[in-house]
């Protein structure tokens, strides 16, 4: 496979990374805490994977074969790391844009002896696009992304059809989507979105109940308390 071509040729891509696209994210340049900078030069390169425009081989990259959960956008990595923890049967790729969340989950897996967490800094898409191969994935995880609750940005949300389609072509057969939100409106559009996916089947009426693996959050728990909801979403790929 050249470095051009990507994971799934017979299918266009979501979008052409040469040209330029609305994303659902904007960089910033958040201080690097004195851990986190050491956490990245001393594991990075033990637990953090280089992006490349060819397959992955997870098996090799884990030293095993066992289910594989693709996270996208996990923040400072405290949600992520207590997952792991909690099913060292299953390997983790967590993929996140911003330098400090990348430092810290490095630091939540050196501190927690992680085995089973590796990471990938770069836009989500692309990597989805080129590095996982088609039904290749146990599950997708998409906690608290950004609701870009401004009308106008809208279309910056990230659960939106075309991607939507792309994560269930790398589900595998029975394999399982889960998003989160606390915004009340993303998680219409969210159910809408899933819903509307042929290939996917919700496991609940509407919203699911929260699954055992996924903790509450500090910020999470401040919410509820003030009374704002948390919407859970599980759809499943036939």
């Amino acid at each position: 496979m050249s470095d051009s071509t990507p994971a799934d040729s017979s299918k266009s891509l979501f979008y052409d990374p040469t040209e330029r696209r609305i994303r659902s994210f904007v960089t910033r340049t958040g201080r690097v805490s004195d851990a986190q900078a050491r956490a990245i030069e001393t594991l990075g390169p033990v637990f953090c994977i280089p992006y490349q425009k060819s397959l992955l081989d997870i098996d090799a990259t884990f030293g095993r074969q066992a289910p594989t959960v693709f996270e996208i956008g996990f923040g400072m990595g405290e949600t992520s790391a207590k997952i792991s923890a909690s099913m060292p049967e299953k390997n983790f790729i967590g993929v996140e844009v911003h330098t400090p969340g990348v430092g810290s989950l490095l630091k939540l897996t050196d501190e927690m002896g992680l085995k089973n967490q590796r990471i990938i800094q770069h836009d989500a898409v692309e990597v989805l696009n080129y590095m996982i191969a088609p039904e290749s994935l146990h599950g997708v995880h998409v906690f608290f992304p950004d609701p870009w609750h401004k009308a106008r940005h809208n279309k910056r949300r990230l659960i939106q059809g075309p991607l939507v389609q792309l994560l269930a072509s790398r589900l595998a057969p029975g394999g399982y989507l889960h998003c989160a939100t606390d915004w009340e409106e993303y998680a219409v559009q969210m159910l809408d979105v899933l819903s509307a996916e042929p290939v996917l089947e919700n496991t609940a009426e509407a919203y699911a109940p929260r699954p055992d693996y996924r903790p509450v959050t500090k910020f999470e728990n401040r919410g509820l308390r003030l009374g704002h909801g948390v919407w859970d979403l599980v759809f499943r790929k036939k």
